[in-house]
């Protein structure tokens, strides 16, 4: 076999394991699919591919028969680096990854049965879920309802720790060890950021050490404006909050969410380049409790043909729950810049256009948080947030918007940060050590070190610990927060603004976006910017104060009242809404259609929430 039919078949069988593997991963984790045993065997299937310790020699002999033709080599190479971060050589190690993948599926499907609960705003238990959970301690005004989504994450955490994630933090250990590194935390930093814990937490140390007062003010500041309860960690994100989140409600609610974000990307010149969307964005019984984007289909060339993304992401919004709107819109922005950094990667093989290593995790939620950014400045908001009747939100409201969220700036991204010295010091327990009452000390520790009171997120409710893909990777979100806020600094800095900015969808796609896990995570940033990673930017925007914050607010209102709303490009997308099995509309007639049917059964199914 020439080193070229190698190359075709390698992608084509890649493709083949891998859409079966996301195919049902998205059915069980939608609640729609029951084969959680055909979900294991497509996943462990996918693995094996992954870890096929003979494709490395094979590559590499192709690779020296590729000699000379540049485009094949740069495929070739791009499939060593991927199985480079993914064979497992050792016979242990591969033993150790197989009872690993079996014990998280065990206690993911236990997990799905587990029935939580909180209270309404009458008192009584209903159904609970993570979102509803945070909703609530964030815009209700009942401190029972607030107790109780507290008390809920903590059931979870004491649920977590005697259902078997202890055990697979041990498995995980015994498996990195296997690998030849010093414990799991180790090997999944190495592996998806192509750094030390030393390096990483160099960059950490270094942030928290510039925002440490910034943080410490903050509670302060809370605590003497509305006593010392509002830093109970049940209190926090409500009084913290206010009630700006309540006044926000009516401007931006979730039936008008998708219309946003197709619009807002459109001005953006965001495109797509022909994939398919699939987007399930309400909350449900058995759906996974948090927004993710994965792409069954790669987008790539293959054989001079174009192969389309196939792209599906998620939202969990409650239609009628106060917040619920503005959680939605936030995640439709996120996801959908996965969606569109997936969607334009032009390597020649599917292995530049995957979330997993290579890909660097803080790379991939560069895209996504960027285009999440664009939710809280405030000519997006004068132009975007509308009530019911079309009247455009106050300034006032978006006075109040900075004056609750710009001073806990700092501890909002201390509380990413946080997860990052928890699952070190985790991963670095004795085996003795690993039992759930001290684990949640633990827990508790670094969080009243590094947020100066307990989380109102308690650590071991967070999704992203109990999945091997994304634990120990969670820093990818704030060294991510740290270059969007870079390239929000170029941006302004060389076209003054951002909002329906026509110039920000193709410059992403060229700089950012086409490479894929071919470049690096510097390498883009250098390409757009011209300067490398750089967290300054970030604990600047983290420590300004509100009068400083609201003076470039209103420079930025000024400046979009004379500069006209582009029409905007089409997104050049497939997208179909569900809800489950249930199809709720389409673009298939026109995206006008689309957004009409959309908004039309969300309308009915908030009044049937509310009869």
């Amino acid at each position: 076999m020439s080193a070229r039919e190698y190359f075709s078949e390698l992608n084509r069988d890649y493709l083949a394991v891998h859409r079966r593997k996301e195919d049902l991963f998205w059915s069980t984790y939608m609640g729609i699919s029951e084969d959680h045993d055909g979900f294991t065997a497509a996943e462990q299937a996918y693995k094996h591919f992954c870890a096929n310790p003979e494709r490395l020699p094979q590559l590499r002999h192709a690779l020296e028969q590729a000699a000379g033709d540049a485009e094949l080599e740069a495929g070739l190479r791009g499939w060593i680096a991927f199985f480079e971060c993914n064979v497992i050589e050792n016979p242990q190690a591969a033993q150790l990854m197989e009872a690993l993948v079996a014990a998280e599926s065990a206690l993911f499907t236990a997990r799905r049965q587990l029935a939580l609960t909180l209270l309404d705003e009458q008192g009584a238990a209903i159904p609970g879920s993570l979102p509803a959970a945070a909703t609530a301690l964030a815009t209700s005004p009942s401190e029972p309802v607030r107790q109780s989504a507290l008390a809920m994450f903590r059931s979870l955490e004491q649920w977590v720790t005697e259902h078997g994630f202890l055990g697979i933090v041990s498995l995980r250990n015994r498996f990195a060890r296997a690998m030849g590194y010093r414990d799991y935390f180790d090997y999944k930093v190495n592996k998806n950021e192509r750094m030390s814990p030393e390096q990483l937490f160099a960059i950490l140390d270094d942030f928290i050490s510039r925002t440490d007062q910034r943080c410490r003010a903050s509670i302060d500041e809370l605590v003497a404006a509305k006593g010392a309860a509002a830093a109970q960690p049940h209190n926090l994100r409500y009084f913290a909050s206010g009630d700006v989140m309540r006044q926000l409600d009516p401007y931006v609610p979730f039936s008008r969410a998708l219309r946003d974000w197709v619009e807002s990307f459109q001005r953006l010149g965001i495109q797509f380049r022909d994939a398919t969307l699939t987007l399930d964005l309400l909350d449900r019984s058995g759906k996974y409790e948090n927004g993710f984007c994965h792409g069954p289909v790669p987008s790539c060339w293959q054989e001079g043909q174009w192969v389309p993304a196939v792209v599906n992401f998620t939202s969990l919004a409650r239609p009628g729950q106060v917040g619920s709107g503005w959680n939605g819109l936030n995640t439709l922005f996120h996801e959908g810049g996965h969606a569109a950094h997936f969607s334009n990667v032009t390597g020649n093989a599917p292995c530049f256009s995957q979330e997993f290593p290579p890909t660097s995790m803080a790379y991939a939620e560069t895209q996504s948080m960027f285009c999440d950014s664009l939710l809280g400045d405030a000519d997006w908001l004068k132009r975007y947030a509308k009530d019911a009747d079309g009247a455009v939100i106050p300034d006032a409201l978006i006075h109040s918007l900075i004056e609750t969220t710009q001073p806990m700036r700092a501890f909002n991204e201390r509380q990413i940060a946080l997860v990052a010295y928890f699952e070190r010091d985790l991963y670095r327990l004795a085996e003795d050590e690993l039992t759930g009452e001290r684990v949640i000390a633990l827990a508790r520790q670094w969080e009243r070190r590094i947020l100066g009171t307990e989380s109102p997120r308690p650590l071991l409710a967070i999704p992203h610990l109990l999945n091997q893909e994304s634990a120990c990777a969670y820093h990818g979100y704030l060294l991510a927060q740290m270059a969007v806020e870079q390239t929000r600094a170029f941006f302004l800095k060389r076209d003054g603004y951002l909002t329906d900015n026509p110039r920000i969808g193709p410059d992403l796609a060229e700089h950012y976006w086409a490479p894929g896990n071919a470049a690096t995570h510097d390498e883009t940033l250098r390409s757009l910017t011209g300067e490398g990673f750089n967290a300054r930017y970030l604990a600047d925007a983290c420590n300004q104060t509100v009068d400083t914050a609201w003076q470039q607010a209103q420079a930025m209102m000024l400046s979009a009242v004379n500069r006209p709303q582009p029409e905007g490009l089409p997104l050049e997308a497939q997208i179909r809404v569900i809800h489950g099995s249930e199809l709720i509309a389409d673009n298939s007639h026109s995206d006008e259609q689309l957004l009409a049917d959309f908004e039309c059964w969300i309308k009915r199914q908030s009044e049937l929430a509310h009869a």
